[in-house]
């Protein structure tokens, strides 16, 4: 397989990730992504979305399972032998964790790190990555002379635009980057969010952007999935999604965010009660219903499938199907 930078580039079919015990973190998911293409993942803490990230590149903890398909370039994934999958992280697709300071190595110079894989997988020679290295620093807004730095030397943006620079390394032809913006002060993840968004159209590359920040996705990302108890709940164009979702769920997160031009909505925020279910002991029925604001009887014992919810977007709420079939008349 060769990923190249055009076309589809991503399908993931039926994704199911279970924990031991019989937790399901994912129930499935199914995406596709296009060269040049950014798509958000947004949702609550425990939604699924990290474990569906670390799932796309078989990161997965022992006793996880994932069964379904990601295919990378027309390959499964979940079905490449290991040494295989190695390659492909870093070749193929490439993952930008959250925590910068617990991805790098503290003992380790940010240069020999980024260099590391250069060696290994474009069979580079040391002083070759090395300087490949500097050039990605550079890249990434950092001076090249920052090679020579540990970890601990570095800010917080300092240390995400290393793990961009970490990610884009080998070329990749999709980066996947979970909570990119964590921990970081509003100027800073605004300067991040801004070299991402360059560096995905300069590069040509596939995005995949996690977040619990709708706002964030709605203006960085070109789609915008919403997930909930490991199922993707809404889907669509990512500025739809967030200003006017057909999912309660949607419109519960896109509520929690102050809206520009609306003064009171900075002193009102609107949440949502309760928390996210246990993925070991899931309601029956459609799993947001316990907190739904509009649940019918019909929602506690039927699940939801994703439906049409207008031009290029589904959302798995039986109100979607109720109001798509009072505009079809039927």
């Amino acid at each position: 397989m060769t990923l190249t930078k055009g076309g589809q580039l991503l399908e993931v079919k039926d994704l199911k990730v279970t924990y031991a015990g019989g937790a399901a973190a994912v129930r499935g998911v199914d995406l596709s992504l296009a060269a040049g293409q950014k798509l958000g993942i947004a949702g609550e803490s425990g939604c699924g979305k990290s474990t569906l990230a670390l799932a796309l590149l078989r990161l997965l903890p022992p006793g996880a399972k994932a069964t379904g398909q990601v295919l990378l370039g027309g390959e499964d994934v979940l079905a490449m032998k290991w040494g295989r999958v190695r390659a492909v992280r870093w070749a193929g697709a490439s993952i930008v964790f959250q925590g910068a300071m617990h991805s790098l190595n503290a003992v380790h110079r940010i240069g020999d790190q980024i260099a590391e894989p250069i060696v290994l997988h474009k069979q580079a020679t040391p002083a070759g990555a090395r300087r490949k290295a500097r050039e990605l620093l550079e890249l990434v807004g950092l001076p090249g002379a920052r090679a020579q730095a540990y970890p601990h030397e570095l800010s917080g943006g300092q240390r995400q635009r290393v793990m961009i620079a970490m990610a884009l390394a080998c070329d990749p032809a999709l980066i996947i980057a979970d909570e990119p913006t964590t921990a970081l002060d509003v100027m800073i993840q605004a300067q991040i969010l801004r070299l991402i968004e360059q560096l995905v159209s300069e590069q040509d590359v596939g995005l995949i952007m996690i977040s619990h920040d709708l706002a964030v996705l709605s203006d960085t990302c070109d789609r915008l999935a919403v997930m909930y108890a490991g199922r993707i709940v809404e889907e669509g164009p990512a500025r739809e999604v967030y200003e006017a979702a057909e999912h309660p769920y949607g419109k519960a997160l896109s509520a929690a965010f102050p809206r520009i031009g609306d003064p009171g909505s900075r002193f009102a925020p609107r949440g949502l009660p309760g928390d996210p279910p246990d993925p070991s002991a899931l309601p029956g029925g459609c799993t947001f219903h316990p907190r739904c604001p509009v649940a019918l009887e019909v929602c506690a014992g039927q699940d939801q499938e994703l439906r049409v919810a207008g031009p290029g977007r589904q959302a798995a709420c039986v109100h979607v199907g109720a109001a798509e079939d009072a505009r079809s008349g039927s």
